[in-house]
Protein backbone atom coordinates (compact mmCIF):
# COMPACT_ATOMS: atom_id res chain seq x y z
CA UNK A 1 0.00 0.00 0.00
CA UNK A 2 2.50 2.54 1.09
CA UNK A 3 5.45 0.73 -1.47
CA UNK A 4 4.98 2.69 -5.25
CA UNK A 5 4.92 6.38 -2.91
CA UNK A 6 7.91 5.45 -1.10
CA UNK A 7 9.78 4.12 -4.57
CA UNK A 8 8.95 7.23 -6.29
CA UNK A 9 10.73 9.27 -4.03
CA UNK A 10 13.55 6.63 -3.40
CA UNK A 11 16.01 7.44 -6.31
CA UNK A 12 16.01 11.19 -4.69
CA UNK A 13 17.31 10.18 -1.51
CA UNK A 14 19.62 7.25 -2.79
CA UNK A 15 22.06 9.06 -5.05
CA UNK A 16 25.14 8.81 -2.85
CA UNK A 17 24.03 5.09 -2.28
CA UNK A 18 24.54 4.31 -6.21
CA UNK A 19 27.42 6.39 -6.30
CA UNK A 20 28.88 3.86 -3.74
CA UNK A 21 28.08 0.63 -5.78
CA UNK A 22 29.29 2.25 -8.56
CA UNK A 23 32.90 2.71 -6.69
CA UNK A 24 32.92 -0.89 -5.79
CA UNK A 25 32.24 -2.35 -8.86
CA UNK A 26 29.17 -3.42 -8.12
CA UNK A 27 25.90 -5.68 -10.24
CA UNK A 28 22.32 -5.20 -9.57
CA UNK A 29 22.35 -8.73 -9.03
CA UNK A 30 25.19 -8.49 -6.72
CA UNK A 31 23.16 -6.37 -4.69
CA UNK A 32 20.01 -8.12 -4.86
CA UNK A 33 21.91 -11.16 -3.40
CA UNK A 34 23.74 -9.30 -0.63
CA UNK A 35 20.44 -7.48 0.60
CA UNK A 36 19.02 -11.11 1.04
CA UNK A 37 21.83 -12.15 2.39
CA UNK A 38 21.82 -9.39 5.15
CA UNK A 39 18.21 -10.02 5.62
CA UNK A 40 19.32 -13.78 6.82
CA UNK A 41 21.53 -12.46 9.14
CA UNK A 42 18.76 -10.79 10.58
CA UNK A 43 16.89 -14.21 10.62
CA UNK A 44 19.42 -15.17 12.50
CA UNK A 45 19.79 -12.64 15.02
CA UNK A 46 16.09 -12.80 15.94
CA UNK A 47 16.76 -16.64 16.38
CA UNK A 48 19.34 -15.96 18.87
CA UNK A 49 17.26 -13.11 20.72
CA UNK A 50 19.26 -9.87 19.40
CA UNK A 51 16.67 -8.35 18.32
CA UNK A 52 17.35 -4.69 18.39
CA UNK A 53 20.17 -5.58 16.10
CA UNK A 54 18.44 -7.47 14.14
CA UNK A 55 16.21 -4.45 13.06
CA UNK A 56 18.94 -2.49 11.88
CA UNK A 57 20.26 -5.28 10.05
CA UNK A 58 16.52 -5.95 8.33
CA UNK A 59 16.45 -2.68 7.31
CA UNK A 60 20.18 -2.14 6.30
CA UNK A 61 19.17 -5.75 3.61
CA UNK A 62 15.95 -3.73 2.48
CA UNK A 63 17.76 -0.49 1.82
CA UNK A 64 19.62 -2.48 -0.79
CA UNK A 65 16.72 -4.47 -1.70
CA UNK A 66 14.47 -0.67 -3.01
CA UNK A 67 17.93 0.79 -4.43
CA UNK A 68 19.41 -2.46 -7.04
CA UNK A 69 16.78 -1.65 -9.21
CA UNK A 70 17.50 2.26 -9.16
CA UNK A 71 20.84 1.10 -9.55
CA UNK A 72 20.22 -1.44 -12.94
CA UNK A 73 17.91 1.28 -14.18
CA UNK A 74 20.84 4.03 -13.97
CA UNK A 75 23.50 1.91 -15.41
CA UNK A 76 21.11 0.14 -18.23
CA UNK A 77 21.79 -3.16 -16.40
CA UNK A 78 17.91 -3.93 -15.68
CA UNK A 79 17.41 -7.46 -16.83
CA UNK A 80 14.46 -9.83 -16.95
CA UNK A 81 16.59 -12.31 -14.68
CA UNK A 82 17.25 -9.62 -12.31
CA UNK A 83 13.52 -8.52 -11.49
CA UNK A 84 13.03 -12.26 -11.23
CA UNK A 85 16.24 -12.58 -8.46
CA UNK A 86 14.33 -9.84 -6.84
CA UNK A 87 11.03 -11.33 -6.38
CA UNK A 88 12.60 -14.48 -5.57
CA UNK A 89 15.27 -13.10 -2.50
CA UNK A 90 12.12 -10.84 -1.16
CA UNK A 91 9.85 -13.52 -0.62
CA UNK A 92 12.90 -15.68 0.86
CA UNK A 93 13.87 -12.65 3.13
CA UNK A 94 10.51 -12.18 4.42
CA UNK A 95 10.09 -16.26 5.00
CA UNK A 96 13.49 -16.35 6.55
CA UNK A 97 12.54 -13.67 9.28
CA UNK A 98 9.67 -15.91 10.00
CA UNK A 99 11.52 -18.94 10.87
CA UNK A 100 14.04 -16.46 12.89
CA UNK A 101 10.67 -15.77 14.70
CA UNK A 102 9.68 -18.97 15.52
CA UNK A 103 13.33 -20.58 16.83
CA UNK A 104 12.56 -17.19 19.15
CA UNK A 105 9.18 -17.50 20.06
CA UNK A 106 8.30 -21.27 19.10
CA UNK A 107 5.00 -20.61 21.68
CA UNK A 108 3.12 -19.02 18.94
CA UNK A 109 3.91 -21.58 16.16
CA UNK A 110 0.49 -21.87 14.50
CA UNK A 111 0.75 -17.90 14.00
CA UNK A 112 4.18 -18.27 11.91
CA UNK A 113 2.36 -21.08 10.42
CA UNK A 114 -0.70 -19.62 9.14
CA UNK A 115 1.77 -16.43 8.04
CA UNK A 116 3.34 -18.01 6.09
CA UNK A 117 0.51 -19.90 4.39
CA UNK A 118 -0.42 -16.31 3.48
CA UNK A 119 2.56 -15.09 2.29
CA UNK A 120 2.01 -17.90 -0.40
CA UNK A 121 -1.43 -16.78 -1.21
CA UNK A 122 -0.59 -12.70 -1.16
CA UNK A 123 2.57 -13.47 -3.93
CA UNK A 124 0.56 -16.34 -6.16
CA UNK A 125 -2.30 -13.67 -6.45
CA UNK A 126 -0.45 -10.60 -7.13
CA UNK A 127 2.31 -12.29 -9.39
CA UNK A 128 -1.21 -14.07 -11.25
CA UNK A 129 -3.17 -10.64 -11.29
CA UNK A 130 -0.16 -8.83 -12.54
CA UNK A 131 0.41 -11.20 -15.39
CA UNK A 132 -3.63 -11.36 -16.20
CA UNK A 133 -3.24 -7.16 -16.13
CA UNK A 134 -0.16 -7.13 -18.48
CA UNK A 135 -2.13 -9.30 -20.60
CA UNK A 136 -5.09 -7.52 -20.80
CA UNK A 137 -3.60 -4.08 -21.21
CA UNK A 138 -4.04 -2.66 -17.96
CA UNK A 139 -1.65 0.56 -17.29
CA UNK A 140 1.38 -0.43 -14.87
CA UNK A 141 1.38 1.67 -11.76
CA UNK A 142 4.93 1.42 -11.02
CA UNK A 143 8.25 0.72 -13.03
CA UNK A 144 8.78 -2.62 -11.40
CA UNK A 145 10.57 -5.05 -13.84
CA UNK A 146 8.24 -7.77 -12.45
CA UNK A 147 4.22 -6.68 -11.97
CA UNK A 148 2.44 -7.76 -9.12
CA UNK A 149 -1.15 -6.15 -8.50
CA UNK A 150 -1.40 -3.75 -5.22
CA UNK A 151 -2.32 -5.12 -1.89
CA UNK A 152 -2.45 -3.57 1.59
CA UNK A 153 0.33 -6.33 2.58
CA UNK A 154 3.54 -5.10 0.58
CA UNK A 155 7.02 -4.82 1.18
CA UNK A 156 6.67 -1.82 3.78
CA UNK A 157 3.90 -3.10 5.54
CA UNK A 158 5.94 -6.58 6.11
CA UNK A 159 8.49 -4.08 7.66
CA UNK A 160 6.83 -1.92 9.66
CA UNK A 161 4.85 -5.42 11.37
CA UNK A 162 8.16 -7.32 11.41
CA UNK A 163 9.88 -3.79 13.01
CA UNK A 164 6.82 -3.69 15.61
CA UNK A 165 7.14 -7.60 16.66
CA UNK A 166 11.11 -7.15 17.70
CA UNK A 167 10.31 -3.86 19.96
CA UNK A 168 7.17 -5.13 21.22
CA UNK A 169 7.48 -9.15 22.27
CA UNK A 170 5.44 -8.75 25.43
CA UNK A 171 2.15 -8.13 22.72
CA UNK A 172 3.42 -10.28 20.01
CA UNK A 173 0.22 -12.66 20.08
CA UNK A 174 -1.80 -9.51 19.71
CA UNK A 175 0.43 -8.02 16.76
CA UNK A 176 0.79 -11.75 14.85
CA UNK A 177 -3.22 -12.08 15.22
CA UNK A 178 -3.21 -8.14 13.51
CA UNK A 179 -0.84 -9.15 10.74
CA UNK A 180 -2.42 -12.15 9.61
CA UNK A 181 -5.98 -10.09 9.48
CA UNK A 182 -4.21 -7.91 6.83
CA UNK A 183 -2.63 -10.75 4.89
CA UNK A 184 -5.86 -12.46 4.76
CA UNK A 185 -7.57 -8.97 3.97
CA UNK A 186 -5.11 -8.69 1.08
CA UNK A 187 -5.67 -11.90 -0.24
CA UNK A 188 -9.17 -11.51 -0.25
CA UNK A 189 -9.50 -7.47 -1.69
CA UNK A 190 -6.73 -8.88 -4.17
CA UNK A 191 -9.03 -11.62 -5.30
CA UNK A 192 -11.98 -9.43 -5.34
CA UNK A 193 -9.86 -6.86 -7.37
CA UNK A 194 -8.97 -9.64 -9.94
CA UNK A 195 -12.58 -10.58 -10.47
CA UNK A 196 -13.46 -6.91 -11.30
CA UNK A 197 -10.71 -6.40 -13.62
CA UNK A 198 -10.52 -9.82 -14.92
CA UNK A 199 -14.89 -10.45 -15.71
CA UNK A 200 -14.39 -8.74 -19.06
CA UNK A 201 -11.45 -10.21 -20.73
CA UNK A 202 -12.78 -13.03 -23.45
CA UNK A 203 -11.19 -15.89 -23.45
CA UNK A 204 -10.19 -16.17 -26.76
CA UNK A 205 -9.36 -20.52 -27.68
CA UNK A 206 -5.87 -20.79 -28.22
CA UNK A 207 -6.05 -19.35 -24.35
CA UNK A 208 -6.39 -22.06 -21.22
CA UNK A 209 -6.53 -20.20 -17.69
CA UNK A 210 -7.50 -22.92 -16.06
CA UNK A 211 -4.69 -25.65 -14.91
Amino acid sequence: MIDNAFRARLPDCTGWLIKIYRLLGLTPNQITILGFLIALSAAALIARGHLTAAIAAWWLGRLLDGTDGIYARANNQATPFGAYLDILCDMAAYSSMIVGFAIQFPHYELQWLVILLLYVLCITGALALGALETEGKVPPKDNRGLRLAAGLAEGGETGIAYTLFLLLPLYLHALTLMWIVILAVTVLARSYLAFQELRDFIKTPEKHYDI
